[in-house]
């Protein structure tokens, strides 16, 4: 007698190659209309799920577990952050959680090194101008914009795609520093030239762009507060690529809008998908809809992982993307 298929619920549309794998392997249940799950919906899912795959926008909190049926054993979750789900409530539980780790390194870093480069050069501002045919032609003094060859640039959190920008920043030119929880190994350092900084405000105080790579935990929530970000240069520029929560967005705008600030390449918003309107109407802000990620070779592995993970631990094995508490 055949063994029977874990119950897999699938919370969005992904790509049709990861859905065609997932349904040889498992009795999956698809989104097929790539809705989004209300709450009420993800409850129902986690009441006949063995196996649960929502995405980052999904929030799996105390509430939707305490209504989780017996079967519900584990949440691969199709991302990287798993800010969206109760992860310390989910092991009280007994349930496994996993993410896709590692794919979406080289994708994010492209995309925050075209952040670095659109904004000191205009880039959103100018594509703006043609739009609004207020282009009469060239001129030596119109539209001018910053390098970046040497300027500095600072990395807050020096995971993988963290490393993944500063090799990319190194080769157009700029001085790499980086303020982390814990200090990379000497050989990190010398390999990217990067400076550390243990202290966060020194650090601001001396930038010329900032990227931000750090998780959002509680201790990361308004990391970049009101303080934080008055203690930059007017002339330095904030990219984000990681969590909209980790930067006081209303504080950003005052400052960017003040002069206070060069400004900020976002894609990545604290109540996404709502983006405060003078984010969007300011040509000092490129603003993207969290595209980060977005490639269809990214989304592919993504799936892959999900369904390595979800296989490893239906067969008793420890799924390599597992998620603890005590890793947050």
């Amino acid at each position: 007698m055949p063994k029977k298929k874990p119950i897999v619920v699938v919370t969005r549309k992904l790509p049709d190659v990861v859905e065609t794998r997932m349904r040889e392997l498992f009795d999956t249940r698809l989104n097929e209309n790539d809705k989004p799950f209300t709450q009420a919906e993800l409850v129902e899912a986690v009441k006949i799920a063995d196996v649960l795959v929502p995405t980052v926008t999904d929030r799996i909190d105390a509430s939707v577990l305490a209504q989780a049926g017996p079967n519900l054993k584990m949440i691969a979750n199709f991302g990287n952050g798993v800010d969206n789900i109760d992860v310390i409530s989910a092991n009280n539980r007994g349930i496994a959680i996993t993410n896709t780790a590692g794919v979406m390194t080289e994708d994010t870093a492209d995309m925050t090194m075209a952040l670095i480069l659109a904004v000191p050069r205009r880039l959103s501002e100018g594509m703006r101008k043609i739009e609004n045919k207020e282009w009469d032609g060239w001129s030596p003094t119109w539209m001018l914009g910053h390098r970046i060859w040497g300027k500095r640039l600072g990395i807050i959190g020096m995971g993988r795609i963290g490393q993944a920008v500063a090799r990319r920043a190194k080769a157009f030119g700029m001085s790499i520093h980086y303020h982390n929880r814990i200090r990379e190994p000497l050989e990190v350092e010398e390999q990217l030239e990067a400076t550390f900084w243990e202290s966060l405000d020194q650090m601001l105080a001396r930038m010329d762009v900032v990227s931000i790579h750090c998780p959002h935990t509680p201790g990361t929530y308004h990391l970049l507060s009101a303080r934080r970000l008055k203690l930059m240069k007017p002339d330095a520029y904030i990219v984000n690529t990681a969590r909209g929560e980790i930067v006081d967005e209303t504080a950003l705008i005052r400052q960017i809008e003040a002069g206070e600030l060069a400004g900020a390449a976002l894609d990545v918003f604290e109540h996404e998908p709502a983006i405060n309107p003078k984010l969007v109407a300011s040509d000092k802000v490129v603003v993207l809809p969290h595209m980060g990620s977005a490639t269809i070779e990214g989304r592919v592995d993504m799936g892959e992982k999900v369904i390595i993970n979800i296989k490893a631990f239906m067969d008793g094995h420890r799924p390599p993307d597992r998620v603890l508490p005590s890793m947050l």
